[in-house]
């Protein structure tokens, strides 16, 4: 009977969760906005996300920081943050940050490294209408 394996494993699981979110939200309040947008990425919260980047575009300097951070993500990060942008693109009440990442990420990428992220043709497709 593996039953009380796999309910150990799901409680496990789920404390781990609710330690990230703690983290998160740490790191948020330290203003630790790198870290931050990492975890972020990596529990698959586009509105955490964006959370996280309009609170980056309130501080002074907003934009700076922003670029500072974006710039600073890896490549898978970078691919997930455009994924997520292209669903924020499409409310008005996003756009503006969406645009802005989007514009940090026009500016800082390459073309040719820009063509290597995964799903690129469908983003673009995706953006084009609303941007």
């Amino acid at each position: 009977d593996v039953t009380e394996i796999e309910e150990k494993e799901a409680q496990a699981k789920q404390e781990e969760q609710i330690m990230k979110e703690q983290e998160l939200s740490n790191l948020l309040h330290e203003k630790r906005y790198l870290k931050a947008l990492g975890l972020a990425i990596s529990l698959d919260r586009p509105h955490t996300v964006l959370t996280v980047v309009k609170a980056i575009l309130k501080e002074p300097e907003g934009r700076r920081r922003l670029e500072e951070n974006i710039v600073r993500l890896r490549k898978d990060q970078k691919e997930a943050v455009l994924a997520f942008l292209v669903t924020w693109n499409t409310n008005s009440r996003n756009c503006h940050e969406a645009q802005a990442v989007m514009e940090t990420l026009l500016k800082h990428e390459a073309p040719d490294n820009l063509l290597q992220f995964s799903g690129i043709k469908s983003t673009v497709e995706s953006l084009l209408p609303y941007t």
